[in-house]
């Protein structure tokens, strides 16, 4: 008799999303199993306009500035007001700028406004995935609008992290979120993986990339990460749940988690 009502729900998650970005709570959700839902809070971003316009390439100050007070930090505190199980911050270009350790002060300050909800991060989420697929060497796919700057910061990230990047770089498609067609993405990554990589790991959260997850690994028979992936697989990991999303790569496996 009742239809549902989304009350029904055993763990619910957070995120924090720039302002104008609806790709990192779209693929969050699209992702996530059965009775887990995801709430986003949205913080300023510089490099984007009304209605999620971002310039062809965005500029670094912009990006740190996203994990500067306060913002963030008033962000982090009215969304663990909620009944959350772990609270996600969906923009990978932060970890890039600010690297391995400035990422985690920024997780310990934001911790101290979050009312003892875990924080995490997705570039950390995404080490400790690779971590736990035992991964040695990675092929890094951005998205067009990181520039050669940026993509080669994420680039020190994961080598400072002990990881071998034996590939880098922007794909080639156009920069612009909307025009990010799966079967063109999934292409370009088939065609630019080198056969030396353990895995491949898909950098930024408002890149639209989960649904070919599944496929590329069966191409190109290794794991394959996104941001958004990753990032719901440390939340969960996190909340302490066993909910296992079905589809979305080998880090959601029973034997992996």
């Amino acid at each position: 008799m009742w239809q549902p009502d989304g009350w029904d729900v055993r763990l619910r998650l957070g995120v924090l999303t720039p302002h104008g970005d609806v790709g990192p709570e779209s693929e969050l959700q699209a992702m996530a199993p059965e009775g887990v839902c995801v709430h986003a809070t949205r913080v300023p971003f510089g490099a984007i306009t009304t209605g999620g316009v971002m310039d062809p390439t965005i500029p670094l100050a912009p990006v740190q500035a996203f994990v500067e007070p306060p913002y963030i930090d008033e962000a982090v505190s009215l969304l663990a007001a909620a009944p959350l199980g772990a609270i996600g911050i969906g923009f990978t270009s932060s970890s890039y700028v600010l690297g391995p350790d400035g990422e985690q002060k920024v997780l310990d300050r934001l911790m101290q406004h979050s009312a003892g909800i875990p924080v995490i991060g997705t570039c950390a989420s995404a080490v400790a995935g690779l971590r736990q697929l035992n991964v040695r060497r990675i092929a890094l796919v951005d998205p067009p609008w990181f520039d050669a700057e940026l993509d080669r910061l994420g680039a020190e990230y994961f080598t400072a992290q002990g990881l071998d990047v034996v590939a880098h770089g922007p794909c080639g498609l156009p920069s612009n979120q909307r025009s990010i067609n799966p079967s063109e993405l999934f292409a370009w990554i088939i065609k630019h993986t080198p056969d030396e990589a353990d895995a491949v790991f898909i950098g930024g959260n408002g890149f639209r990339s989960v649904g070919i997850i599944s496929a590329l690994e069966q191409d190109l028979r290794r794991p394959v990460l996104t941001a958004n992936s990753s990032l719901l697989w440390g939340l969960l990991q996190a909340a302490g749940s066993a909910a296992t999303p079905s589809h979305y790569g080998e880090i959601f496996t029973p034997e992996r988690v």
